[in-house]
């Protein structure tokens, strides 16, 4: 999939014909936002996603996968919470004209209302990960989205909703990024109206 203004445009015509749901009254959960950044892939010329492991150190979901995200902060908006967090997991600065569009809310079993935000960065990317929140950081080329093995739903008895799971050349990677991540690919990559609110997430991921 290569890293071009045509797919930049493709996504950019994608997001916006794309009715994103909201929820006007999250409750009990708590906003947050992550960024689902493309960038240029490590084989030059193929567009990547950013995805991070997070340091085990961590009192909530450590040594998990994620993308760079977290709580919305009194009087931030979800895209300039997005940004902050890249910057402050991965050293990556973006601006508000970065920023293509946004995915559905996805609520999660630990109290979160996400919201993914697409965020395409031009030119080099360097990664500085902050050891206090991130253990490692990868590119992962968009094309491994589409793999034919690609997503697992998995039943589970806890819940009478399904997993969703991708298998990723770093990691099978689970739900909440794995929905965000799935739904990513649906609308911005595929030009698919898919939702992805009814996917489970894993039992170890309801804390």
């Amino acid at each position: 999939m290569a890293f071009d203004e045509a797919l930049r445009g493709a996504i950019v015509d994608r997001l916006r014909r794309f009715e994103v749901r909201r929820r006007s009254d999250p409750g009990s959960l708590r906003h947050a936002a992550v960024a689902v950044t493309v960038i240029e892939s490590e084989a030059r010329g193929e567009a990547a996603f950013l995805l991070t492991k997070r340091t085990p150190k961590l009192r909530a979901h450590g040594g998990q996968w994620a993308l760079p995200g977290g709580r919305v902060d009194p009087g931030e908006t979800i895209e300039q919470t997005a940004l902050r967090e890249l910057h402050e997991e991965l050293g990556v600065l973006a601006a508000a004209d970065d920023v293509l569009g946004t995915l559905d809310d996805y609520p999660t079993r630990s109290g979160y209302l996400i919201t993914p935000v697409i965020v395409w960065l031009r030119g080099l990317v360097e990664l500085a990960p902050n050891p206090g929140e991130v253990a490692a950081a990868y590119r992962i080329r968009c094309s491994e989205l589409f793999r034919p093995d690609s997503p697992e739903i998995v039943a589970i008895e806890e819940s009478d909703r399904p997993i969703i799971r991708l298998p990723l050349p770093v990691a099978t990677v689970n739900a909440p990024t794995a929905a965000i991540l799935y739904q990513f690919k649906e609308v911005a990559l595929a030009g698919r109206g898919t939702r992805v609110d009814h996917y489970e997430q894993p039992v170890f991921a309801w804390r």
